[in-house]
């Protein structure tokens, strides 16, 4: 409940912010303000209770007012953006017009109300689309070409889903249809790649219901994300996941086989996991044979620079989102090796998905989600 309370804070003094920015800076007319201001503190209470549902606040009948306060902070985000462009704007207007002796005022205050008006419009009409793009995620189709892979597996085809976020503003609807859109591809194995949810098993557990009607012959995999610590313990939902018929990876490996041909399929915890729920690669692959091909579901892009050092072939991750909302994609790269799609980290062939939900406001822009259906041939 305390970060629910620091959060409601924070935003306040968003809000305070822009009615200044909004408001008072472009002289608002007192009945358009009053109007305004009233849905500021809607908003901001829509919001408070985005960041407590599904972890203090039960979803059934927090998930409304969070869908539309989690949104509003996408908007927001534009809102700044676009508040800084005007700023330099008419910065460059003040500086100009004290070089030249004369008075630009009336011209900055033109200047910042249509500026306003402007980054107003595009930012909720950026959002509302971001929101069209979030609703369903697409599936994708890519051939990772691996030249260690045994010839009994060539074509095997893999669904990859990482990121879904079930709790605040997505149920088990939405869980529904991502698993709905794997089955109806016939993969040969399902890997869950973590942050399944946001919140806690006893408030969003039941949204995770229908991964039970998910079907592959070789197994449905999951390892822990991120998330899954930040509303308690983690090792309860990844208790909570057995009970759903999901093969949990713990720092574990485990083998599948197709005629004469094995190959391994090792798991480990997030990198930011907490004691004692560390990633611990090594004991993953212990007693591992040298010469069998290993698949490595990691949640964070990075953990394949270890994956690399001890000879894994493939690494599946997730965790990017690909940014989510551009352009935060561009921050991705400070932390991350790879931002989404195909890459390779020395010896190691990665693939990112984009994920299948959104974290935060369930809104994407320029980063749509993905269902990754990966078909494995022989390089």
């Amino acid at each position: 409940m305390s970060r629910v309370l620091f959060v409601g804070f924070f935003l306040l003094l968003i809000s305070l912010f822009l009615h200044w920015r909004f408001l008072s800076v472009t002289r608002a007319p007192a009945r358009f303000t009053r109007t305004a201001d009233a849905l500021l503190v809607v908003l901001w209470l829509c919001a408070t209770i985005g960041f407590g549902s599904g972890v203090v606040l039960d979803p059934s009948w927090a998930r409304v007012p969070a869908f539309v306060g989690l949104t509003w902070l996408a908007v927001v985000l534009y809102l700044f953006l676009g508040t800084v462009l005007v700023g330099l704007v008419c910065t460059v207007l003040r500086v100009a017009s004290r070089a030249m002796g004369r008075d630009s005022a009336a011209l900055r205050l033109r200047v910042s109300r249509v500026g306003s008006a402007m980054v107003a419009v595009v930012s909720v009409s950026a959002v509302a689309y971001g929101l069209v793009e979030a609703s369903t995620p697409r599936v994708t189709n890519t051939a990772v070409s691996l030249g260690g892979l045994p010839p009994e597996f060539e074509g095997l085809r893999v669904a990859l889903v990482s990121d879904i976020h079930a709790g605040p503003t997505r149920g088990a609807g939405f869980v529904r249809t991502v698993v709905d859109s794997v089955n109806a591809q016939n993969p040969d194995v399902v890997l869950l790649d973590g942050d399944l949810i946001d919140g806690t098993v006893d408030l969003v557990g039941a949204d995770l219901d229908p991964l039970r009607e998910l079907r592959a012959p070789s197994g449905v995999f999951a390892v822990s994300g991120n998330h899954e610590f930040y509303a308690g313990d983690g090792g309860e939902w990844l208790d909570f996941w057995s009970t759903l018929g999901i093969d949990v990876l713990r720092n574990e490996r485990t083998t599948i086989t197709r005629g004469d041909g094995a190959i391994d399929i090792a798991g480990i915890n997030d990198a930011t996991a907490p004691a004692p729920y560390e990633p611990d690669l090594i004991e993953a692959l212990n007693g591992i044979e040298t010469d069998r091909f290993v698949l490595l579901m990691a949640h964070q892009p990075k953990q394949a620079l270890e994956a690399s050092d001890l000879g894994v072939d493939l690494q599946v991750s997730g965790h990017t989102h690909a940014g989510q909302i551009w352009p935060l994609r561009y921050l991705v790269p400070l932390q991350q090796p790879s931002v989404e799609g195909l890459d390779t980290i020395d010896n190691t062939t990665l693939y990112t998905t984009r994920g299948a939900g959104a974290w935060g406001p369930p809104v994407r822009v320029a980063a749509p989600p993905e269902i990754s259906m990966l078909e494995l041939t022989r390089g």
